[in-house]
């Protein structure tokens, strides 16, 4: 499984990053996507294709479903945008280049599917909690991860990355805190593997209190 959830994860990065964001980038100006159902979407575009989205193993390009399978250019042939990140926002990834076959395993698509839609959900009640008016996740085309901020802390949850193969939640502080809750580099980890609502909302919980009165790991 860690295998498949490397190249799957890899290849989503890699839709997102320079099929999906690139194009919303030089159509709306904003890199900002959107957790759905079975994957995550850019925004409403102005001109067609309307949306594109990953629902799945497929990519959704308006009313029409192209798997993701081939190469990653020829996928964005078929869906009619170039093959280019969003150049000058951030240092691209750049995952995969255009030459380089896509391989979706549709179980590993579906546990990371699942933890953004759980993510997502969980950090709009904590948002609405904590933030006047609440707070929009973003699933950001950068780390693939849904997020949000607050209190120049960084709340969401990733499908996972080379240091830690699975999806996992985090709490990362602009500033790195002291003390036990902070077990991961950037910050705090949870594996998202059998992690419920409640245990997650409990873990941004714990962060945000945290983040709060633990003192600051540089002094």
């Amino acid at each position: 499984m860690s295998s498949d959830r490397r190249t799957t994860r890899l290849a989503l990065h890699a839709v997102a990053e320079q099929i999906i964001a690139g194009h919303q980038w030089r159509a709306l100006g904003t890199i900002r996507l959107t957790v759905r159902p079975y994957g995550f979407s850019s925004r409403d575009l102005p001109t067609p294709p309307h949306r594109l989205a990953v629902d799945g193993t497929d990519l959704v390009v308006g009313d029409h479903r192209l798997a993701l399978a081939g190469s990653l250019g020829a996928l964005a042939a078929a869906a009619g945008v170039a093959c280019r990140g969003p150049e000058g926002v951030y240092p691209l990834a750049l995952t995969l280049g255009p030459d380089d076959e896509l391989r979706v395993d549709a179980e590993a698509a579906g546990e990371m599917s699942r933890a953004w839609v759980l993510g997502d959900s969980v950090l709009r009640a904590f948002g609405s909690l904590h933030h006047r008016g609440g707070l929009e996740p973003v699933l950001w085309p950068e780390h693939l991860d849904v997020a949000v901020s607050l209190d120049e802390v960084n709340y969401g949850v990733s499908p996972g990355d080379e240091a830690i193969p699975e999806p996992y939640a985090y709490v990362g502080p602009h500033r790195r805190r002291a003390g036990e809750f902070w077990n991961a580099p950037f910050g705090a980890s949870l594996p998202m593997s059998e992690t419920s609502a409640a245990a997650l909302r409990s873990f941004f919980e714990e962060g945000r209190t945290r983040a709060r009165t633990d003192p600051f790991a540089d002094g």
